[in-house]
């Protein structure tokens, strides 16, 4: 019974969650004087629509209303009919791979590692972009048609099913990889092997059977990443599932109902799943329990605030403010760069990034962001037609130009800056804040209270960011027919604000659970019975230790920024504000007023792909390059701190130094002689000599 009141609990706090998100974009658009505040929408919405069936509607602009859930239901089976299909698909694949793999030699082993990290890094709207291209090439070239790159009339299944499945296929093969030769090391297998048990029943009847509990856990990862790649394979594909009616329809009704049946049936399914997994576990709870009106009585929640505030208030009492210095950790920062731009990948990833950023800036502020534009390419003579926009590399522009004539290549320089450092900003911000909140998630708060915060972090796993953030950003980026609403240094912060916060809950937890990992090993013991206070303790021992952690979760986040990014761009909507033309004639297609990347994006459509515009996808391989990059980035971290642990990488170019640096001497050539000793060896006469 109070499992059951607990979940209840989570669910109605998630979804107080969702009818706080479903009223946003009307307050934000609410600029008048006289317009109500925002917690009066809120409770306008819940007692005026949301608990009144009547007020369920779905329209289009007033008009043409209809029961909401006789449009968004059936929507709503079509697209979980897609995810859960590609699901299963990506899912089965992955085992049978996995099992296949698992019995190769390591010196094919390994390339397959490294190729399940370059597809992995592999953006899924470029993975569906290259489908469709890979289509309309067949058909143009044989005539044909594998499967609808697009739906009009009939539902399309197959092509949203295989693009969707590949990145969950690629990254459960992965885990499962890893996971396998974690287990295959254990002593069980090594006791099972000598009693000569084949490899394969070990594989099958212990191994899979032991990491399968282990997967659920990166499965609410996978899930969460397939729920917003479908946000953007639906526009891509014309498929008319739930996301193309919220968009279609953007009220809070439409918003709140479309969020509540995503966010139920994974969260149900996940909490009966953990609950299954804990009763066949069969944990021993200690007999000594807390009654929970006890718990949760005011004097115990003052109690724990007040030892809260007294621990935190000891924390700043024991800083050092005389000695403190800004330069110091910013002095250790720079330090511990150089010591890692030893490692070939590092370096190569970080000057890409110095050498794009800094090459941007130079030619900003040299050409005052300066972007070639012609309409028309005439020949030398100023009278003979020779082509019209968009132009084709490589006349007039190497790399091509857009629909209205500008250069592509000038756009990514331009726009290069904007992109790739309020990437790095945003990504900064997610770690530098969940390593901040983090300390006071690991330090000061109890364990009880941990687990709930996990818990309600956990929930944002059951939403797609990139459908929330489109919904957050819609009254920001997107200006009126008399404009923006906010300036552009006001649009440029509430973005940066919002994609931080929409992630920060998942790492602060993240961040707490390895701070807890820390705290856990028995030399923080040693050190708090030498009277180690929680300031030396972080930064002593636990910082250190979980540095390069920190240091990969920043690449991770920087690829996940650049992956809502691209999904926001495809739908027009992008960083610092989306011009848009309001001609009812001839009207412009939607720009970006700042050049960054994603505002390429949406030029990357259907009608290029059957048109044979190629050059287009130049655009996409600025991204793949971007995100490659910080792969290398990642695995250079990685490297540095297995070194650091103790395994070793590369052995055969350790070897070959190590061979080079002692040479061997000449083969000794045994003879009868070898074996005869004189009488003075026999009588130990013989001397040895330094």
């Amino acid at each position: 019974m109070k499992k059951a009141l607990t979940i209840i609990t989570y669910y109605l706090l998630g979804l107080i969650a969702i009818l706080c998100l479903s009223v946003f974009p009307k307050y934000a658009l609410s600029d008048s004087l006289e317009s109500q505040g925002y917690f009066q929408i809120l409770a306008s919405f819940i007692t005026e629509e949301f608990i009144n069936p009547d007020a369920w509607v779905y329209s289009l602009n007033g008009i043409n209303s209809k029961p909401i859930m006789e449009i968004l239901w059936p929507a709503f089976i079509y697209s979980m009919e897609i995810l859960i299909g590609a699901l299963v698909v990506g899912f089965i694949l992955a085992i049978i791979l996995s099992i296949f793999t698992f019995f190769l030699p390591k010196f094919i082993l390994q390339p397959v590692k490294r190729f399940l990290d370059l597809m992995e890094s592999i953006p899924d709207l470029i993975i569906a972009t290259l489908l469709q291209a890979f289509v309309v090439f067949i058909y143009k070239s044989t005539g044909v048609e594998l499967f609808e790159v697009a739906s009009y009339s009939d539902q399309a299944y197959l092509a949203p099913i295989i693009t969707l499945a590949i990145l969950p296929a690629v990254s459960l093969f992965k885990i499962m990889l890893l996971m396998m030769e974690e287990e295959y090391l254990k002593v069980y297998v090594t006791f099972a092997r000598s009693k000569g048990v084949h490899t394969l029943a070990i594989l099958l009847k212990h191994i899979l059977r032991n990491i399968i509990p282990i997967s659920f856990h990166h499965m609410k990862i996978i899930i969460w990443g397939a729920l917003s790649s479908q946000f953007i394979i639906e526009r891509l594909f014309n498929v008319h599932g739930i996301t193309y009616f919220l968009v279609e329809s953007f009220t809070p009704i439409t918003i709140a109902v479309s969020l509540l049946l995503i966010f139920t049936p994974f969260f149900v399914f996940f909490q009966l799943i953990e609950w299954v997994m804990k009763e066949e576990e069969g944990v021993v709870k200690d007999v000594k329990r807390v009654n929970g009106k006890e718990r949760w009585s005011k004097k115990n929640m003052l109690a724990s605030l007040r030892i809260v505030s007294i621990n935190l208030v000891e924390t700043f009492r024991n800083i050092s403010w005389r000695r403190f210095s800004v330069l110091k950790p910013i002095f250790n920062i720079v330090k511990t760069f150089f010591l890692h731009m030893k490692n070939w990948k590092f370096a190569l990833g970080s000057i890409f990034f110095f050498g794009v950023i800094g090459y941007s800036l130079v030619y900003s502020f040299v050409t005052d962001s300066h972007v070639d534009q012609m309409r028309l390419f005439y020949a030398d003579d100023g009278v003979t037609l020779i082509s019209a926009m968009p132009f084709a590399p490589t006349e007039p522009f190497f790399f091509g130009s857009d629909k209205l004539g500008y250069s592509l290549f000038d756009q990514l320089v331009v726009g290069a800056k904007y992109t790739l450092f309020f990437a790095l900003l945003i990504a900064f911000l997610r770690v530098i804040g969940g390593l901040l909140f983090g300390i006071l998630y690991s330090f000061y708060l109890d364990r009880g209270i941990q687990k709930w915060i996990a818990k309600l972090a956990d929930s944002i796993h059951f939403m797609p960011l990139s459908l929330v953030a489109y919904i957050l950003l819609t009254p920001i980026l997107l200006p009126s027919m008399e404009g923006y609403t906010n300036s552009f240094t006001e649009r440029v912060l509430l973005e940066t604000v919002i994609l931080t916060i929409l992630v920060l809950p998942l790492t602060t937890v993240l961040i707490g659970k390895e701070m807890n990992h820390v705290l856990e090993s028995e030399f923080i013991t040693s050190a708090k019975v030498l009277g180690g206070n929680k300031l030396t303790l972080f930064t002593r021992h636990v910082l250190p230790h979980i540095g390069a952690r920190l240091t990969i979760l920043f690449g991770q986040q920087f690829i996940h920024v650049l992956l809502i990014f691209m999904h926001l761009g495809l739908f027009n909507y992008f960083f610092g504000g989306t011009k848009v033309s309001h001609d009812p004639m001839f009207p412009d297609p939607p720009m970006s007023s700042t050049y960054e990347w994603s505002g390429l994006i949406g030029q990357v459509g259907r009608t290029t792909l059957s048109s044979g515009q190629y050059w287009y996808f130049y655009i996409l391989a600025a991204f793949m390059i971007t995100i490659f990059a910080m792969q290398l980035i990642i695995q250079g971290v990685k490297e540095i701190q297995q070194v650091k642990v103790g395994v070793t990488y590369k052995l055969p170019r350790l070897r070959k130094s190590k061979k080079l640096n002692n040479p061997q001497k000449e083969d000794y050539q045994m003879s009868k002689e070898s074996f005869k000793q004189t009488r003075s060896e026999w009588d130990g006469d013989q001397g040895i000599t330094p």
